[in-house]
């Protein structure tokens, strides 16, 4: 594989395509190694638009959705950040080169391992990984920038509430297969505004229940 013939190819093709724009969210995303972050076993599907497998189940985002997210969320420099389901360190390697000072939240101990081992190995200092379940997360008032890298099957009051007053939230909402990728801005002490960005599908976060259905 030509790797910067494949790079070039990633954001010409995919996240361009899809209406990114921002030259600095084109620039990290050229800038960070996806290709380092893919498991050994999937490395030529590195560009590709496909959601590459991981281990425990998991799987990376999309480039072209993870540059919507990024766009979105538009990361200024000493922003404090929390990644919610590290996955492969991806995510929190690019919010990092943004400039922000990353939390990252991850579930399983091997994941969070592999991640934090990447993000030395690539001398990506700005990254803190924790083994911690995001259903559990309780913080308030804390965060500027929230990127949730798994979907949730309804809305949940904890992330927005985690944020900072102009704090901003990317998460995406709903059920296989259409869903919502969502961005909240705090914009008071008790007020938040909610803008729909695109409809996709995720992987779910663990742990998150789902509404009871009711049968006739």
């Amino acid at each position: 594989m030509d790797v910067q013939l494949a790079r070039e190819q990633m954001i010409d093709q995919q996240i361009r395509g899809w209406e990114v724009l921002d030259a600095r969210v084109l620039s990290v995303m050229a800038a960070v190694p996806r290709e380092d972050f893919v498991p050994d076993a999937y490395r030529q599907l590195a560009f590709a638009d496909t959601r590459i497998p991981l281990p425990e189940g998991q799987v990376m985002m999309t480039p072209n959705v993870e540059g919507r997210m990024l766009q979105a969320l538009t990361v200024q420099p000493g922003d404090v950040a929390l990644d919610v389901g590290t996955g492969s360190g991806f995510s929190s390697a690019c919010l990092a080169a943004l400039g922000a000072r990353v939390t990252s939240i991850e579930i399983h101990a091997s994941l969070a391992e592999r991640a934090a081992a990447i993000h030395s190995q690539l001398g990506i200092n700005e990254v803190q990984v924790d083994i911690a379940d995001a259903a559990q997360l309780a913080a308030t008032d804390k965060y500027d920038v929230i990127a949730v890298t798994g979907s949730i099957p309804t809305y949940a009051k904890r992330f927005p509430q985690a944020l900072r007053v102009g704090g901003r939230l990317f998460v995406i909402v709903g059920d296989a297969p259409v869903m919502e990728a969502i961005l909240v801005t705090r914009t008071g002490v008790d007020a938040w505004m909610r803008e729909s960005l695109f409809e996709t599908e995720l992987a779910p976060l663990e742990n998150f229940a789902r509404p009871a259905r009711f049968e006739f």
